[in-house]
């Protein structure tokens, strides 16, 4: 009896010890499970801060002196007015460059389709656009230059993914870094770059696991740019008037005009290309009979306006409410003209141009105040042909401050609804559907 009890006593201590040991190795293993996740998530997040920080420092860098140097062109240009007699030779040079150097260019397209795929940008792209961007503002082209500016941040950050060997997916994100740390050097507005790298590869997508390092980027990238001088252009808006239900409506009216002129735009680019392709077959040929035209319809208009970029449009219909009717009709076409005939530069800034100047013009016409109305026009039209919504709003919190949001709300939804499912870049898709809870997958229309 006493025996039997020894052993049960035995059995009990056993059975105890090992309970106890196994808590005490349930907790080891929750634990190391922790700490491993704790430990892979603190060396991801740390690494991404490294990443961003070199990125922010080599394309703000990079961007800044681009930026510098198109100002240069520009003042040169308009200081030395006999420049722009030399347009045909800088489109016959910047298309020899590409024949030689870059045939499989396809630009911000590009960048957009290397996000979501397999595709490269290559290095030598960088100084291609930097020198071709420089080469048609310095003569007059009507051309951007955010285009170059994204072209440029995703080459330098796709090569600094090849060199540090980031797998596919973090390939894709340092990518979006160079976007975003570009955009913000250019532009001055490191909110709406940061959240454009993620809003315009796929409309209705977010890309959020890139925030934190196109946060940082856009930040350094931004600060670096106004240490050397390169400040962004900010504009005053005026005449803020109280949202009512007339202004309202008003201002409802100018969105839906930028909306459908944004579809007019993608459209007139799509079909000057074509244009191009079917009648100007030979690019040495195309690039320099654009460069007549241009010259021509510019001689005849009497305005050296519509050369560059048309920032001092966009300041005299902000900040002054002062456009003339048909600015925004040759803005876009001789865009289109310069644009699709080879040229570099980009979109995005003629696009708030002719969103400004219409915007300031239709809100003379509707007896709204043609500051608001054209800051609105600038932001409806750029949200319509690049579907980036988020972004739009941010420019317009960044360029003109929030005295005006809810105008800058009512302009950007219902320029974003109207514009179907138009873009500038053929490589954007939407995800989901801007009329339905859907899922779709389609690429935009050009």
């Amino acid at each position: 009896m006493k025996y039997r009890y020894i052993q049960k006593r035995q059995k009990n201590s056993i059975f105890k010890n090992n309970k106890s040991n196994y808590r005490k190795n349930r907790k080891l293993v929750a634990v190391r499970y922790f700490g491993r996740r704790i430990k892979r998530d603190l060396t991801n997040f740390f690494k991404w801060i490294f990443l961003a920080i070199i990125t922010g420092l080599i394309v703000g860098g990079s961007s800044s002196a681009f930026a510098g140097c198109v100002r240069e062109a520009t003042a040169f240009r308009n200081s030395h007015l006999w420049i722009f007699m030399l347009l045909p030779l800088s489109g016959v040079l910047i298309v020899f460059m590409y024949r030689k150097m870059g045939r499989d260019d396809r630009g911000t397209n590009q960048v957009l389709s290397t996000i979501k795929s397999k595709d490269d940008v290559p290095l030598r792209s960088a100084p291609l656009i930097f020198v071709s961007t420089i080469l048609t503002h310095l003569t007059g082209g009507s051309a951007g230059r955010e285009g170059a500016a994204i072209q440029f941040g995703g080459s330098i950050g796709n090569q600094i993914g090849r060199i540090i060997k980031l797998d596919e997916a973090d390939h894709h994100v340092i990518i979006m870094c160079g976007l975003s740390a570009a955009f913000a050097a250019v532009f001055g507005t490191p909110m709406a770059a940061a959240v454009f790298a993620m809003e315009v590869v796929s409309v209705g997508v977010m890309y959020y696991t890139a925030l934190l390092p196109c946060v940082i980027a856009s930040l350094i990238a931004s600060k670096f740019a106004a240490g050397i001088g390169v400040h962004p252009e900010l504009f005053h808006v005026t005449q803020i008037p109280e949202l009512t239900v007339e202004n309202g409506i008003k201002m409802a009216i100018i969105a839906a005009g930028c909306g459908l002129l944004s579809i007019l735009f993608c459209i007139t680019l799509k079909w000057t290309s074509i244009f191009y392709d079917r009648f100007l077959k030979n690019p040495y040929i195309r690039v320099v009979v654009a460069a007549l035209v241009v010259i021509i319809i510019t001689m005849i208009l009497n305005t050296r306006d519509y050369m560059g970029a048309g920032s001092d449009l966009i300041s005299r219909a902000i900040e002054n409410g002062q456009a003339r009717p048909l600015d925004f009709f040759w803005k876009l076409i001789l865009t289109a003209i310069t644009m699709r005939a080879g040229f570099r530069g980009g979109e995005i800034v003629p696009s708030f141009c002719i969103g400004a100047t219409f915007g300031c013009v239709a809100g003379s016409i509707l007896g709204i105040s043609p500051s608001i109305a054209a800051a609105c026009g600038m932001v409806a039209l750029f949200c319509g042909v690049t579907n980036c919504p988020i972004t739009s709003m941010l420019i317009a919190f960044e360029l003109f401050g929030f005295s005006g949001v809810s105008y800058y709300l009512i302009a950007v939804a219902i320029s974003y609804a109207l514009s179907g499912y138009y873009s500038l870049y053929k490589d954007q898709t939407i995800v989901y559907s801007k009329y339905k809870a859907k899922y779709i997958n389609k690429h935009t229309k050009m």
